[in-house]
This record gives C-alpha cells, structure tokens and sequence, in this order.
C-alpha cells in the first residue's frame, strides 16, 4: 500500500521504535511508516488502517507492538475473532495486562458476554491502572445490557469515578454509559441529569451526550434556510420576475 511521502516512520512513539530496533533497519522503517499510517487512519479510514496494519503484520509478526496495532485494526473493523487473537499474542509477548478490556469487549462483539464477565472477575483486572479499572467496568456494564441485565448494568457502573466531581479522560464516558443505561431502564429524569454531567466533561466532543441531552429535551436543530424559507424565496423571486414583465409591457405601450 502506497506510503505518503510527508511519512517518515519517525512519527511513531519511542518505545515503539525501540522494539523495532530487532529489526534490520531498512525493515524497520518499512514497518514503522505502516505503522504510523494505522494510527493515522484508524478512526477516520479504519479499512485502510486494516489494511496497512496486514503488511506491517506481514513484515513483522514477532514484534509486541506490530500485533497490537493489527489487533486496533481489526476491532476497529468490528473483525472480534482476529483482534481477540492479535491482542492474546501481543499480551502473551509482552506479559502486560493493559489489553485486558479490550479482550474482553471483543467476547462480547463475538456475543459472549459472560466471558466478558468472568474477565471483568479475573485477577488481572487488579492489575491494571485506573483508566484500564474503569474501561473493564464499562465492558462489564456493557455486558450486563447484552443480557438484558439493565439493573445489574447500572449497579456496575455506580463507583467512585462515577461519584467523583473531577473530571478524567473516562469522566465523559462512563457518565454517558450510565446515563445510557438509566434511559434503558425507563428512568428519563435520571438520565437526563447524567447525560448533563456527561456534557460538562465531554470537552473534545468524543461522545454524543450534547445530542441525546437536545433530543431528550425535545430540541430540533434546522438548516438557517428551511424548506418554508425555501418556498418564501421562490416565491419572492418569481414575483419579482412578474413585476419586471408588467414593466416591460407598460414599457411597451409608452
């Protein structure tokens, strides 16, 4: 796959390029600018980030990082099954339990949400720092829903960084989640108050609390130049076209 010229490898994170040191070092950049095109492409174009992450993957398959971002990849593109398998062999390279979440969302993308929530209960889960803590408790509430367990959902997402009134990176998010699931649930009232909270901390727009919150409230947003304005235009401009024509016949009669 073609590599713009404006990439030169060199974007990608140290320690990344530091396992890439294994390689030769012609290999090792063809590798690395790959790389830096999955990330590049991943949340705009995510088949082409797949696509790059195979021949970064061809290239190097016995490198943690390569596995890792082939297994981004793949979930990115909703392929469970494969980035289940990248995630395991980067995990089993590396040792670290940082993928656990995210192995455990793709059993429920495969529809295994009790696997999903026996990793929730496993031992590694104490292992991972804050941020990792509270993604496996958003999979596991996201598991719970799978079942149809709404209660249980919403019991799991009740925590101290639900709580806190400091904002995180997974403030929005898991005030979002939980507004969510109240709103399964049948509880509006509730659910609008979270879905606030989640605005107030959803400060680069990555969640759609502001829209669900406008549409809970009944708000409707319009293009400035609406269909009646639309009609209202046209018909202005055909009456002026008539009243130059009654001019050009009174013209003619002088």
């Amino acid at each position: 796959m073609p590599i713009p010229e404006d990439v030169t490898g060199d974007e990608i994170d140290k320690d990344v390029r530091q396992e890439l040191q294994s390689l030769p070092k012609t290999l090792a950049e063809d590798v690395a600018k790959n790389l830096v095109m999955v990330a590049r492409l991943i949340d705009e174009e995510p088949e082409s980030a797949y696509g790059y992450s195979k021949v970064a993957l061809r290239l190097a398959s016995r490198v943690a990082a390569v596995r890792e971002a082939a297994g981004f990849a793949a979930y990115a593109n909703q392929k469970y099954a494969e980035a289940l398998a990248e995630f395991r062999a980067a995990r089993r390279m590396t040792g670290s339990v940082e993928l656990w979440p995210l192995m455990a969302d793709c059993e429920r993308g495969l529809g295994r949400p009790e696997k999903a929530l026996d990793m929730a209960g496993a031992p590694e889960v104490q292992k991972l720092d804050k941020a990792g803590q509270v993604e496996m408790r958003l999979v596991a509430a996201g598991a719970r829903r799978d079942m149809e367990q709404l209660d249980a959902a919403i019991v799991t997402l009740q925590s101290s960084e639900l709580a806190s009134n400091s904002v995180q990176p997974w403030t929005a998010r898991l005030r979002y989640a939980y507004a969510d699931a109240l709103l399964a649930a049948g509880r509006s009232g509730e659910a609008r108050e979270w879905f606030a909270k989640a605005v107030e901390a959803d400060r680069d727009g990555g969640t759609d609390a502001s829209d669900r919150l406008a549409e809970m409230d009944g708000v409707e947003f319009v293009d400035a130049l609406g269909e009646g304005d639309d009609v209202r235009a046209n018909e202005d401009a055909e009456g002026d076209r008539d009243a130059e024509g009654d001019q050009d016949v009174e013209d003619d009669k002088d």
